[in-house]
Protein backbone atom coordinates (compact mmCIF):
# COMPACT_ATOMS: atom_id res chain seq x y z
CA UNK A 1 0.00 0.00 0.00
CA UNK A 2 0.98 3.20 -0.55
CA UNK A 3 1.40 6.46 1.76
CA UNK A 4 -1.62 8.18 0.82
CA UNK A 5 -4.13 5.02 2.26
CA UNK A 6 -7.04 6.48 3.88
CA UNK A 7 -8.47 4.49 6.43
CA UNK A 8 -12.02 4.38 7.64
CA UNK A 9 -13.83 2.17 10.46
CA UNK A 10 -16.64 1.24 13.11
CA UNK A 11 -16.76 -1.35 15.74
CA UNK A 12 -17.10 -4.18 12.82
CA UNK A 13 -14.37 -3.57 10.38
CA UNK A 14 -11.74 -1.28 9.30
CA UNK A 15 -11.83 -0.12 5.27
CA UNK A 16 -9.09 0.88 3.64
CA UNK A 17 -8.65 2.80 0.24
CA UNK A 18 -5.66 2.95 -1.90
CA UNK A 19 -5.87 5.60 -4.63
CA UNK A 20 -3.19 4.75 -6.16
CA UNK A 21 -4.51 1.54 -6.87
CA UNK A 22 -8.00 2.73 -7.96
CA UNK A 23 -9.04 1.98 -11.49
CA UNK A 24 -11.88 4.04 -11.24
CA UNK A 25 -14.66 1.65 -12.28
CA UNK A 26 -17.35 2.70 -9.61
CA UNK A 27 -18.31 -0.62 -8.62
CA UNK A 28 -18.18 0.60 -5.12
CA UNK A 29 -20.22 3.66 -6.06
CA UNK A 30 -22.84 1.39 -7.85
CA UNK A 31 -23.15 -1.27 -5.48
CA UNK A 32 -23.11 0.66 -1.64
CA UNK A 33 -24.50 4.81 -2.76
CA UNK A 34 -25.17 5.24 0.60
CA UNK A 35 -21.51 3.97 1.88
CA UNK A 36 -19.54 5.48 -0.98
CA UNK A 37 -20.26 8.53 -2.30
CA UNK A 38 -17.30 10.52 -3.66
CA UNK A 39 -19.05 14.48 -2.97
CA UNK A 40 -18.49 14.00 0.73
CA UNK A 41 -15.14 14.75 1.57
CA UNK A 42 -14.74 11.07 3.81
CA UNK A 43 -16.23 9.65 1.08
CA UNK A 44 -16.71 6.22 2.55
CA UNK A 45 -19.33 6.02 5.41
CA UNK A 46 -18.27 2.41 7.07
CA UNK A 47 -21.34 3.51 9.56
CA UNK A 48 -24.09 3.63 6.07
CA UNK A 49 -24.36 -0.34 5.71
CA UNK A 50 -23.47 -3.56 7.63
CA UNK A 51 -20.14 -4.81 8.20
CA UNK A 52 -21.07 -8.04 5.69
CA UNK A 53 -22.31 -5.39 3.24
CA UNK A 54 -19.50 -3.70 3.89
CA UNK A 55 -17.54 -7.08 2.95
CA UNK A 56 -19.19 -8.18 0.09
CA UNK A 57 -18.45 -5.13 -1.87
CA UNK A 58 -15.45 -4.50 -1.13
CA UNK A 59 -14.58 -8.47 -2.55
CA UNK A 60 -15.92 -6.99 -5.95
CA UNK A 61 -13.34 -4.28 -6.33
CA UNK A 62 -11.11 -5.22 -9.14
CA UNK A 63 -7.89 -3.49 -7.98
CA UNK A 64 -7.97 -4.45 -4.43
CA UNK A 65 -7.57 -0.89 -3.62
CA UNK A 66 -10.28 -1.49 -1.18
CA UNK A 67 -9.55 -3.67 1.28
CA UNK A 68 -10.84 -4.09 4.79
CA UNK A 69 -10.43 -6.36 8.27
CA UNK A 70 -13.16 -7.57 10.92
CA UNK A 71 -12.59 -6.93 13.86
CA UNK A 72 -14.49 -10.07 14.87
CA UNK A 73 -15.93 -12.92 12.72
CA UNK A 74 -18.24 -12.11 10.35
CA UNK A 75 -21.85 -12.75 11.24
CA UNK A 76 -24.04 -15.86 10.07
Amino acid sequence: MSGRVQSYENEEIVVTFDPERCQHTAICLRGLPQVFDIKRKRWIDVKAASADDLAAQIDRCPSGALQYIRKSEPSR
